[in-house]
């Protein structure tokens, strides 16, 4: 059971992964309803990863316990220790493209604020908060 949780868990990760990479290419063309879009696919395969990392750990502890004298790289099997250190590049790998989007959402989200501010300015009054300015850029006329 471990190895198919394994599986599983690696192919929740490789489709995170595939996610924000279109995330990475449509924020790249300024397709925000697209990102939008793929908001509940990513939560739900995360939901789906977690569950799946919490079944592993079950099944590892399950493992250790019923044999406590014994070390874990000599309770699972060959195939098993390799997909758990998949299962760790895997992460890694996500990390790293994470890391990536991140970069591109924390630029666009500042161009978006400067823009804002640069359009409707915000005077910082001390402690109590932001206080609109009167814009120069917007003038209503009656």
């Amino acid at each position: 059971m471990l190895m198919h949780y394994l599986e599983k868990a690696i192919e929740d990760l490789e489709k995170l992964m595939e996610l924000i990479s279109m995330d990475i290419a449509d924020i790249k063309q300024a397709r925000h309803d697209a990102m939008f879009e793929r908001i509940a696919m990513k939560e739900r395969t995360l939901e789906s990863f977690e569950k799946r990392k919490a079944r592993i750990d079950g099944e590892i502890a399950a493992l250790l316990k019923a044999h406590p004298e014994s070390d874990l790289a000599e309770l699972l099997e060959e195939p098993t220790r390799r997909k758990l250190g998949e299962l760790r590049d895997t992460l890694e790998n996500l990390q790293s493209l994470n890391r990536y989007y991140a970069r591109f959402v924390i630029t666009v989200g500042e161009f978006y604020n400067a823009l804002y501010e640069e359009m409707l300015p915000i005077e910082k009054d001390g402690y109590t908060g932001k206080s609109p300015k009167v814009a120069s850029l917007i003038e209503l006329r009656v």
